[in-house]
Formats: C-alpha cells, sequence, structure tokens
C-alpha cells in the first residue's frame, strides 16, 4: 500500500469565506457525494472499516451563511443534516452562530454521503480551518466519508477513524448507472460487520495503477458480493442486472440502497433506466467518475 495520506490542501474550491459587508459569507462550492463504493471492509479480520468511495458529481451540497445571535438551519432539498448536528458541530468548532441555509439534491441515508457533505458544507461556511473538517465530521457522525478531501477516491478511507490508511491512483475513468435498491439505511457508526476485503486492495492498487477499468469493476464487484453474502438483502438483483445491462460490474453502497452499474465510457446502454426499474430499483440516474483528471 502506498504511503500514508498527505496534509489536506487548499485547491481550487472555496475553503475559506469570504464575508461581504453585510455579514454573509459567500455560497460555498458544491460539495460533492458519493454513490456508495468501490470497495468496503475490514482491513484485516479485526482490522477497522476501510474503502475507496465513488465519488458522484451528479449529487451536492452547498451553504451559505448569515452572521446572527441564534443558530438556525433552513434546507432547500433534502434535508442533509439535521439541527441537532449543525448545533454539535458549532459547539466542537467554536464557530460563530448564525443563519446556515443548505441547498442541494443530495438524497438522504442511501449511501450518498449526504451527512458528511452537509457537515463539510456548514464547517466551509462557518471558515472552520480545513485540516479539522476529518475529527468534525468524527465527532459529529461517528463514521464519516472522506467528502472533505480534495480527490475523495484517491485514499482507502477509515471511515471510523477519520483517517487515510493509503494512498491510491484514481481509479478508472467510468460512466455509471446508478439507482436505489430497497428502503433508506443510515449508516451505524458502531457497526463493524463487514467482510474483510485486505486481499483485495493490492489488486486495487494495480488497477487503478494501470487505469484497468475491468479489473476495477471486477473487484468492486467482488467487495459487493461478500457484503451482500454477509449483510442481505437476499433478493438483491445487483449480478442479474448488471449481466442483462451488459456491464463491466456493480458497486453498491455498503450500507445504503445505492446500486452502482459500470461501463467503459460510451457504452452504457440506451434502455439502461428502464431496466433498473423492470428490476426494482428506483431513481435511476447517469454520470461519470473516476479519471486522472
Amino acid at each position: 500500500m502506498a504511503s500514508p495520506i498527505p496534509c489536506l490542501r487548499t485547491k481550487a474550491i472555496i475553503l475559506q469565506t469570504i464575508f461581504d459587508t453585510s455579514g454573509a459569507s459567500a455560497e460555498t462550492a458544491p460539495v460533492f457525494g458519493h454513490f456508495g463504493e468501490w470497495l468496503q471492509g475490514r482491513l484485516g479480520p479485526a482490522g477497522p472499516v476501510v474503502l475507496v468511495t465513488m465519488v458522484c458529481p451528479a449529487h451536492g451540497v452547498q451553504a451559505r451563511f448569515t452572521r446572527g445571535s441564534n443558530l438556525t438551519l433552513v434546507h432547500d432539498g433534502p434535508a442533509a443534516i439535521n439541527w441537532e448536528q449543525l448545533e454539535r458541530l458549532i459547539d466542537i468548532a467554536g464557530a460563530e452562530k448564525g443563519r446556515f441555509a443548505l441547498s442541494g439534491n443530495l438524497p438522504v441515508a442511501v449511501g450518498a454521503g449526504a451527512s458528511t457533505a452537509g457537515l463539510v458544507a456548514v464547517a466551509r461556511a462557518a471558515g472552520v480551518a480545513e485540516d479539522r473538517l476529518p475529527s468534525l465530521c468524527l465527532a459529529v457522525e461517528g463514521a464519516t466519508d472522506p467528502l472533505m478531501l480534495p480527490h475523495p477516491d484517491r485514499v482507502v478511507w477509515a471511515s471510523r477513524l477519520a483517517q487515510g490508511k493509503g494512498v491510491i491512483a484514481a481509479p478508472p475513468r467510468a460512466d455509471i448507472i446508478g439507482g436505489y435498491f430497497g428502503a433508506p439505511i443510515r449508516t451505524d457508526a458502531a457497526d463493524d460487520g463487514f467482510a474483510d476485503i485486505s486481499d483485495l486492495l493490492p489488486a486495487w492498487e494495480n488497477a487503478t495503477a494501470q487505469q484497468d477499468l475491468q479489473q476495477a469493476a471486477r473487484l468492486a464487484s467482488v467487495s459487493a458480493d461478500r457484503t451482500t453474502a454477509l449483510r442481505g438483502p437476499r433478493n438483491d438483483p445487483s449480478a442479474a442486472l448488471a449481466q442483462r445491462l451488459g456491464a463491466l460490474g456493480y458497486a453498491r453502497a455498503h450500507t445504503g440502497s445505492a446500486r452502482a452499474f459500470i461501463f467503459a465510457p460510451g457504452s452504457a446502454p440506451d434502455d439502461a433506466e428502464q431496466v433498473l426499474s423492470d428490476y426494482g430499483l428506483t431513481g435511476a440516474m447517469r454520470f461519470k467518475t473516476g479519471g486522472m483528471a
């Protein structure tokens, strides 16, 4: 495995808040969500839960902050975080109170990273230092996605520790057909009942180094199958659906209802959304992910 994750760096996204004369901050850049994970499981039989996230630029959340004497939260879109989470983050961070307005399209409790993205957006709007974001999100959530990182899918991430366990190359560029199977499921931070994937990580490192999408899709499918065998649901149609679609493989939210079917760029069938519906999936969508850019 490659060297541990480097320190967070400011990038060409809004990481610091600039206040105008009215006391309102500039709106943060979108914090994109994810769509399940390429891989997720234990790093050894008794090791921490780790994951490689699947970035989804089709979903995101933004925050705007206006100074005030009271703490308030309003949503334009799904409620990525609740007031109690906001209160805890502001209290731990020692940030100013005021009105936080969240806007976006991140679905909640499906394995899309809504709560982490919402917390990151709020913290950035409040002017919290970037290097504090992992620990703050962990303190509020107990398990956090790596969405505060410049490249969330280029790290093996220990979600219950908010730590990187290795830097990897970007996943190969892929087209994804995604949908949701079953009811929403919220992540339980105390839940570590996942299969060991330590044997898959060296192969993943090789697949990403070579930008080998076929191998990456195969490994994602193996990881998904291990979770489904251990945790269910027993009627998960992902394997049959991937075969019907002609996908290279599939990934899933290892806690959540998101299911992702992996295609080489430009190769997804035109009727994929209808096929997902035929197999009982809802909310069918398309997006691009991965690549070295």
